[in-house]
């Protein structure tokens, strides 16, 4: 069993549950919720046989930014001890929150593992039709696991300054529109409000439906098409901390588009550098 989609439906992953190469990934993100932790959404209930992948503990621990790439060999050493191995098929989800399963499934990607798909809906849409969920932690069985680094699909920010001359790259935000224009502050402390200069918005929010799945294609591409992308320019998508910006980077994937780099650091990176420049009102 593989799937290359990078979308699955709730009825496909319960078709597929027992397969004896399928890992499911379970991760939970939610900024500035108090009470929340990556456990406790995980042990009050997730799918059976879903292991936890914690966003913030599989990053790089010399950072100051959240949640940042690590190193090949950490995250390779990591998806061993989840029983994740080069052939096995991974399905990733979450409970809401910013949906950290785009984040993880464009981790997976970078660091070599094509065989991963989002569950459509996450969690939420699991329960609520009724599908089977547990408390119980599953055995997992270490695997090896050896990761091959796509460096071209991470920049940073020295990357974002020499664009602002060249303007080789389009650059996408996912925030929604009030931090983009500046109209509403930052929900982390002392970053400035604001966008990229030469950026254009497109929030994440915008692509989903009312359940949290997917929209369909052809909504998905008159959204990015009011964006108004060069044709072939290299496409590099930005949010709060390099987890929203995932999900566009997912549905840029999904509709063909080549090219497409995150900027891991994002705004708060850039929002909290002084040196940086910063735009408000509507943006290009």
């Amino acid at each position: 069993m593989k799937n290359n989609t990078g979308l699955v439906s709730t009825d496909w992953l319960l078709d597929h549950l027992r397969d004896p190469d399928l890992v499911i990934l379970h991760c939970s993100y939610f900024l500035g919720a108090p009470g929340w932790s990556p456990e406790a959404s995980y042990s009050r209930n997730h799918i059976p046989g879903a292991r936890l992948f914690d966003v913030d503990k599989i990053a790089d621990p010399t950072s100051p930014l959240p949640h940042m790439m690590p190193s090949a060999d950490a995250f390779a050493e990591a998806a061993g001890r989840l029983g994740i191995g080069n052939d096995d098929q991974v399905v990733v989800y979450d409970d809401g929150g910013v949906r950290p399963a785009f984040r993880v499934w464009w981790t997976l990607k970078t660091f070599g593992h094509d065989q991963v798909a989002v569950l459509d809906g996450g969690l939420g849409k699991w329960l609520m039709e009724g599908k089977p969920a547990t408390c119980g932690v599953p055995e997992i069985r270490a695997k090896s696991f050896t990761a091959d680094f796509h460096p071209e699909n991470i920049v940073c920010k020295k990357d974002l300054l020499e664009n602002l001359e060249s303007k080789n790259c389009e650059v996408l935000d996912a925030r929604g529109p009030g931090r983009f224009t500046g109209a509403e502050e930052e929900p982390r402390a002392g970053m400035r409000s604001g966008h990229i200069p030469g950026s254009r918005n497109l929030y994440y929010g915008s692509l989903l439906n009312s359940d949290g799945t997917l929209k369909n294609d052809a909504e998905l591409k008159s959204l990015v098409q009011k964006c108004r992308l060069r044709d072939g320019a290299p496409v590099i998508t930005s949010c709060g901390s390099g987890m929203t910006a995932a999900i566009l980077a997912f549905v840029l994937d999904g509709l063909g588009y080549k090219n497409i780099r995150l900027y891991d650091g994002s705004w708060a990176d850039w929002g909290s550098d002084p040196a940086t420049p910063v735009e408000t009102g509507g943006g290009s």
